[in-house]
């Protein structure tokens, strides 16, 4: 696929071109920019496999076009259902990155071993191996269970007195980690085979947040400090287990933020990262990487209410997160509009402000990015797949395929 020309207004007129026989609302991605965020995950990966996040892509036909690519091997899921689904579907090697309390699919799980031996799942309590044997039980299910322990990532100052990170696992230090790996190797139907810790506060936090030079500058003493904290506690959890645990098959660790530096930790045999694909705008505030916008949406034009303002259907699509202006779409072709103060993105209609507007008629298509990846996908049926200045295929998302897992 030859490389398009550079620059937004150049893309803005692509897209206007592949699009122009189709009506908006509708999304798109951008095939030779999808595919070099994906070159560029590989290279920062340095050898390290790369395991696909689904939950920042909810395609089918995008994951196994990724997971063709060398460099990259394996799915990290989001729940249960959808682990099952994709192993169905074929795909082989599919990390339950989030606890699960759906009895029902465990049951599945534990009854077919094509799915018990395609899927792990993490956990990071033993109540969670309960209901998983109370499934098991009710059902009559035989087959072993794959087991990935999830180590908290959190950098804690002043005692605990001060969390800097996600609240995710209870397991903090390499010897509770150990006894939980202890207490599984003793307790029949349970298999150990990888530990997974992700550094979000790292991952899925930019140090270069525009117009805020001293914000940036924290945030990235923090981040050493929790890039060297993590990195030592990492590799002393890992030796704890793997003294439990002599075959441990995988260590996953990293996000689309922190790839490079968590694949330069010996511990690690795998990254994670998905968002890095579709580059959604809260990856643009980064020093260590660019990435090019693949993932789009456009609503039409439907209102022109005055000079300097036009109206839009819908496009109210907040991204999941602390409730800000960060977690907004972004108006982002043509350059230069943006959203009305007092109305905000709208659930049915949308004004939009700026110069730009003036050149805007009745029809015309503005290009949105979603804050965050994958959530694009709950709100779209299809996507539309541009290379070049054409539309090459659709791909359905989950929605589009029926399914709408969480």
């Amino acid at each position: 696929m030859p490389a398009p020309a550079a620059g937004p207004a150049a893309d803005r007129a692509r897209y206007d071109r592949a699009t122009a026989h189709l009506d908006a609302p509708l999304a798109l991605v951008d095939l030779a920019a999808f595919d070099a965020n994906a070159d560029d995950l590989v290279r920062r990966a340095r050898g390290k496999p790369v395991r696909v996040a689904s939950k920042s892509v909810r395609c089918r036909a995008l994951l196994e076009r990724v997971l063709e690519r060398d460099g990259f091997a394996g799915i990290m899921s989001f729940t249960l259902a959808e682990s099952l689904w994709l192993a169905r579907s074929g795909f082989g090697d599919v990390l339950l990155a989030y606890p699960s309390a759906d009895r029902e699919r465990f049951a599945e799980l534990t009854g077919d071993p094509k799915l018990a031996g395609a899927v792990s799942v993490v956990v990071d309590d033993a109540a969670q191996l309960d209901l998983i044997d109370a499934a098991r039980r009710a059902n009559g299910g035989a087959e072993e269970v794959r087991v990935c322990l999830e180590l908290d990532t959190s950098l804690q100052l002043l005692g605990g007195r001060v969390r800097i990170g996600a609240r995710r696992s209870p397991l903090r230090t390499p010897a509770q980690l150990a006894d939980l790996a202890r207490s599984i190797a003793r307790r029949p139907g349970f298999r150990v085979v990888g530990i997974m810790a992700y550094e979000g506060h790292v991952a899925g936090v930019g140090d270069a947040v525009a117009g805020r030079p001293l914000r940036s500058r924290t945030i990235r003493l923090i981040q050493a400090a929790a890039k060297k904290e993590l990195a030592a506690r990492r590799a002393e959890a890992v030796r704890a287990v793997r003294a439990v645990v002599p075959d441990l098959e995988f260590v996953n660790g990293g996000g689309t933020g922190s790839v490079q530096h968590t694949a330069a930790e010996d511990a690690v045999t795998e990254i994670a990262a998905g968002s890095g694909l579709f580059v959604p705008r809260l990856f643009d505030n980064y020093t260590s990487f660019r990435g090019r916008p693949a993932a789009l949406f456009a609503q039409p034009v439907v209102r022109r209410p005055g000079v300097g303002v036009v109206t839009v259907l819908g496009g109210g699509y907040p991204a999941s997160g602390a409730a800000g202006a960060d977690r907004l779409p972004q108006p982002y072709l043509p350059e230069g509009l943006r959203y009305d103060p007092q109305e905000g993105a709208g659930e049915v209609q949308t004004p939009l402000l700026g110069t730009a507007a003036d050149d805007l008629l009745i029809g015309d298509k503005v290009w949105f990015r979603h804050a965050k990846a994958g959530e694009l996908c709950e709100r779209f049926d299809e996507l539309q797949l541009v290379g070049g200045d054409r539309i090459v295929g659709t791909a359905p998302t989950y929605r589009g395929e029926g399914h709408t897992f969480l």
